[in-house]
């Protein structure tokens, strides 16, 4: 019999910035849906740069979320695969010690233990510098079709999954439920009480 390949479902983001969380909202989508089987992992990679090589490692097959600068009309889905995935990673990097991930998918390679089989599901963000935001309309929409579009690349490497029913645990590697979408949006304060673009009074006064 052969050996199943492993299978890491990886998202990656900030999701205190806007459009930047897209990723770890659609793997946290992905778990709220959908079991898998003990050769998938599904991981919220976050802003762990380096960390994640041995997870990379780890894998046969690599499915990542993120928000990409493609260049394209914000809100625009697009997914690239193989080779030409390192290209795109990373929309923004939020801080000089962040790692890309283009670096941890190098590191990887040097290392000798690189997946075989590479997906990018990503999204153009409409709005990544609104400090404690959360997803715009338009980049939220594109969760279930980012989701449509991994099973059916994971469907090719006879990856089985059954529909999550309530009150099963969740894996341990997503954020804690107080980190969740729903409660992370329902626990904002309105743009009124924390103005997160900048003082309206400064930013009408520069040249």
């Amino acid at each position: 019999m052969n050996e199943q390949p492993k299978i890491l479902i990886l998202g990656i983001g900030n999701v205190l910035w806007a459009d930047e969380g897209f990723g770890v909202r659609a793997v946290e989508a992905l778990a709220d849906r959908y079991r898998f089987g003990a050769n998938c992992r599904l991981l919220d990679g976050g802003t762990q740069g380096i960390y994640l090589v041995d997870q990379v490692r780890w894998a046969d097959v690599l499915v990542v979320f993120d928000a990409v600068d493609y260049g394209l009309a914000p809100g625009t889905l697009k997914r690239v695969e193989g080779a030409e995935v390192p290209c795109f990673m990373g929309a923004k990097k939020m801080s000089l010690h962040q790692t890309g991930f283009q670096e941890v998918l190098a590191l990887a390679d040097l290392l000798g233990e690189y997946p075989k089989h590479l997906l990018l599901i990503g999204v153009q963000p409409v709005e990544l510098d609104d400090f404690g935001g959360s997803l715009r309309p338009e980049v939220k929409a594109c969760i279930a079709p980012a989701i449509a579009l991994a099973l059916e690349y994971l469907a090719g490497f006879g990856v089985a999954w059954e529909p999550h029913e309530g009150g099963r645990e969740r894996p341990l590697d997503l954020p804690d439920a107080a980190l969740r979408l729903d409660a992370y949006e329902a626990g904002r304060p309105s743009e009124a009480a924390a103005w997160r673009l900048g003082d309206p009074r400064f930013a009408a006064a520069r040249p």
